[in-house]
């Protein structure tokens, strides 16, 4: 399969800059992912589709505020986006301008806070090592920048806007935005409705985000991601598949995680990197059904996406969400991907 064979037009005007208030008042797009059949509603119907025993997963990580801004020794300004944390000091991370970060520089960002650059990543980013004065993580906060898509122009006033209302663990550049949608009374009526909750952790890295450069889809390698599943939500999802109850996948983030862990058969607990691509021919083990926001035309996304339904039937879908003037992307309208017979 081709790169192009996953494309659509998208007028600029579609992509939301801002999220919708309240969180749950975005619109919903139900698709009958064999048929292809649609129903237009809204985010808080979502309970309309679901069903007493479904075992909803979602991925509970948290955003930190990953673009730091700092001063070469040069004196010249650079930035670092922070990726992937190797230790206490040591990190992944992109930066700009990336031919005059190589090995040896040094980056200020405040009194208390500094890096070294000591060595390259595969994907063209950095190794950097901190030196700080105090706490990392507030430190961090205190001088980071929440970090939005390039695609988002417009500043957001409320940071937490880029959280989901179910956040707990620390580690992500990018929000897994389908959670966005949720609002914790609209959980709370899901759970009270007899459905089940599980929490999973990927924190979102490149991954998620680059481009696939190669012609052919097959050729393409994703980055790696960092996921944990805990041994009692692993036990919960094995249980409800083994009791043939439906999963439902909150995000592809969940989904990444759930066929990472699950690749055996069966849901493994423990943390472990993931890279792994899923595209039209996948057969997937642990998902039945997806709450998911619209996503960039050729990305890996919209190809995972597909593979739980049909490229043509999400396209042709896409298509529709295009003409019925959906808001796309992250903070954009959402989807729920499933059989309504």
């Amino acid at each position: 399969m081709k790169v192009t064979d996953f494309n659509y037009d998208l007028p600029k005007e579609y992509i939301a800059q801002h999220p919708m208030e309240p969180r749950d008042h975005s619109r919903l797009l139900v698709l009958d992912k064999d048929s292809g059949k649609i129903e237009h509603r809204h985010f808080y119907d979502l309970p309309e589709y679901l069903h007493p025993g479904d075992l909803l997963v979602f991925n509970d990580t948290r955003v930190i505020p990953a673009r730091l801004h700092g001063v070469k020794d040069t004196g010249a300004h650079v930035e670092v986006f922070l990726l992937i944390r190797h230790d206490a000091k040591e990190w992944e991370a992109l930066v700009k301008p990336g031919k005059k970060l190589q090995v040896g520089a040094k980056i200020s960002f405040s009194e208390e806070l500094s890096c070294m650059v000591t060595g390259h990543t595969d994907y063209g980013g950095r190794i950097v090592r901190f030196e700080y004065d105090g706490v990392f993580e507030e430190i961090i906060d205190r001088l980071g920048e929440t970090p939005l898509p390039p695609y988002i122009t417009e500043p957001l006033e409320d940071k937490e806007r880029y959280q989901t209302v179910y956040n707990r663990e620390r580690g992500s550049a990018a929000a897994p935005t389908a959670g966005l949608h949720f609002t914790k009374e609209l959980l709370q009526k899901i759970k009270d409705m007899g459905c089940e909750e599980v929490f999973v952790t990927l924190h979102v890295g490149l991954g998620t985000f680059r481009p696939v450069s190669a012609e052919n889809i097959e050729d393409h390698q994703m980055h790696k991601e960092f996921y944990t599943v805990s041994p009692e939500a692993a036990a919960a999802i094995n249980k409800a598949r083994k009791e043939g109850r439906r999963i439902v996948a909150v995000g592809t983030t969940a989904v990444r995680t759930l066929e990472s862990a699950g690749a055996s058969g069966t849901m493994q607990a423990g943390g472990a990197w993931t890279q792994i691509f899923i595209y039209p021919g996948y057969k997937y083990k642990f998902v039945d059904a997806l709450v998911t926001n619209f996503h960039l035309p050729q990305s890996t996304l919209l190809m995972l996406v597909s593979a739980l339904s049909s490229r043509e039937i999400i396209l042709k879908t896409y298509a529709e969400a295009v003409k019925e003037k959906y808001r796309f992307f992250s903070f954009g309208d959402a989807m729920f991907i499933t059989n309504l017979t």
